[in-house]
């Protein structure tokens, strides 16, 4: 399905509709509340409303919101040790950064992943900004094709194992 126009229509074309998942999932966004009052936004204050891009990424198998280092380590090293095995979390000393911990020649390896503005524009690398991206699932996608600054290419999605 398109929502994106007035009228939602099918879409029967499969290139068509990843197109359109592709462009619907980058242009993610909630509403917040508004900034200046703190209170919930109303359909009336529109103008007012404060939108900001929401992390996509959230939803992905191998996204880990709060996992420690530790705990990281502990949980790929329970999926095995194979090259390429990985997951990306939310980094513990900064903010506004992501880890992908990945495992390579049976040793495990952290690597940040930094937000950089580029014109006023925000991107993630994990190469200084020589390769940057919108988001976390280009940058995962990029590095399960590509080598690119990493020691091995992203294999094997880890994800939490239930108890």
């Amino acid at each position: 399905m398109d929502f994106s126009g007035h009228q939602s229509r099918v879409i029967e074309n499969p290139s068509e509709a990843l197109s359109v998942a592709v462009e619907e999932g980058l242009s993610w966004k909630v509403c917040t509340a508004n900034p200046s009052t703190g209170s919930e936004p109303e359909a009336s204050d529109e103008a007012d409303m404060h939108f900001t891009p929401v992390g996509i990424h959230r939803a992905q198998p191998w996204f880990h919101s709060k996992l420690s280092r530790d705990e990281a380590t502990h949980l790929i090293a329970q999926q095995g040790l194979s090259d390429g095995v990985f997951l990306v979390r939310d980094s513990q000393s900064n903010p506004k950064a992501f880890v992908l911990s990945l495992c390579h020649a049976q040793r495990i390896k952290h690597f940040q992943i930094l937000p950089v503005e580029t014109e006023g524009d925000s991107f993630f690398s994990l190469d200084d900004g020589q390769t940057r991206f919108t988001d976390l699932i280009q940058l995962v996608e990029f590095y399960q094709l590509n080598r690119g600054s990493l020691p091995c290419t992203l294999k094997y999605q880890c994800a939490r194992v239930a108890l």
